[in-house]
């Protein structure tokens, strides 16, 4: 795992593909388009859209919902596994 500055904050990235970053008070993390709308119905989740085009596979997660390392943990691990799976860059 490697972190780079991406989005305006830190994003942390496996095989140089972005798993989770953080951008402001919020965590971004990469789920997966197939994952998308189980992540969406998870507490303090929306859909990560920057400039105006939401983008499928990628969600924010507010501060106030990862107030519990578990949950904060069990993000991290999602968008982990996720952007281990991909090929490497």
């Amino acid at each position: 795992m490697s972190e780079k500055r991406m989005f305006g904050g830190i994003a942390f990235l496996v095989n140089g593909n972005m798993a989770v970053g953080v951008n402001g008070d919020d965590l971004m993390v990469r789920v997966g388009p197939d994952h998308t709308d189980a992540a969406l119905a998870r507490p303090g989740t929306r859909v990560f859209d920057m400039t105006g085009r939401p983008m499928r596979g990628w969600i924010l997660v507010t501060g106030d919902a990862l107030t519990e390392d578990e949950v904060l943990g069990a993000w991290v691990e999602e968008g982990q596994g996720f952007a281990a799976g991909l090929p490497p860059k």
